[in-house]
């Protein structure tokens, strides 16, 4: 089985419960197509670096999948009529990094540094 790591940008103007409809719609695919859903991270609402069919922000959802080709074929097959994302990417790594929510809402360490300096003045 080989490891992807796959992030979708969805509009930036669907509900939350419409984002938890497309996590449950695409783990489900993964699992229907043999695959195995390791991690789901929502990164939420980020600004994109241009436009994309005149959205200015979208909503990330990254997966962590170990699967064969098929699967990702199948995958990207039903992302393309999807109406509601704006753009996808696939790409094989060699080993998942479990720890880190690089694009999350929990504070980074600098960022909890810098906190505790302006604590101390």
């Amino acid at each position: 089985m080989n490891l992807y790591e796959h992030t979708i940008i969805a509009r930036q103007d669907i509900s939350p419960s419409q984002i938890k409809s497309l996590k449950e719609k695409y783990s489900k695919l993964i699992e229907e197509n043999k695959g195995n859903l390791v991690q789901t991270q929502d990164w939420g609402l980020l600004n994109l670096s241009y436009l994309i069919k005149k959205n200015k922000k979208g909503n990330y959802i990254h997966f962590k999948i170990k699967g064969d080709g098929d699967l990702i074929k199948e995958l990207e097959k039903n992302e393309k009529i999807d109406k509601n994302l704006l753009r996808y990417v696939t790409i094989r790594v060699k080993k998942f990094d479990l720890k880190e929510n690089y694009f999350g809402k929990e504070e980074s360490e600098e960022t909890k540094k810098g906190k505790k300096k302006l604590d101390e003045k």
